[in-house]
């Protein structure tokens, strides 16, 4: 997925916000996701995204996504962020972000998906890093089957 960066993507210092480039992430996984399985898709959660290196107002932006794992109904998709400066052709890997997704029927419910198919030795190391996203989210979200706690806005 590319794009260009427009003045309305950037901040005071003509660099792209960091919320514009996790979209853009979102909107790539989504388009690997549902290119995957054929079923439409919801984002379930996000990994850690430390960015690397700024993009710029002007910079050509390619989003890289590509499925590493799959579960059931869930996958895990791998999105690389690259700038380029759009008159010297120089390319910037500026964040990599790892994405869970949901495969979701007619009925908004998690619906089975395909396995990925693993052939290589870089999709089999592919394959455990997204097991072990997957094992962490997991983790994560039964530490967090606590009581929803009160609105401190409610009086």
């Amino acid at each position: 997925m590319s794009d260009i960066v427009l003045p309305g993507q950037t901040n005071n210092h003509g660099t792209m916000f960091g919320g514009e480039v996790l979209a853009m992430m979102d909107r790539a996984a989504a388009i690997a996701a549902i290119r995957f399985c054929r079923q439409q898709v919801v984002t379930a959660s996000t990994e850690r995204i430390d960015f690397r290196t700024p993009i710029h107002h002007g910079d050509l932006v390619d989003m890289l996504a590509k499925v590493i794992y799959t579960g059931t109904t869930s996958l895990i998709v791998r999105i690389d962020a690259w700038a380029e400066d759009p008159i010297s052709g120089e390319r910037r890997w500026c964040t990599t972000g790892f994405y869970s997704m949901v495969s979701v029927g007619i009925d908004g419910r998690p619906t089975a998906i395909p396995r990925l198919l693993v052939e290589t030795p870089t999709e089999q190391a592919d394959w455990e890093h997204g097991a072990k996203i997957k094992a962490l989210i997991s983790e994560r979200l039964k530490a967090n089957d606590a009581p929803i706690p009160a609105d401190p806005l409610t009086f």
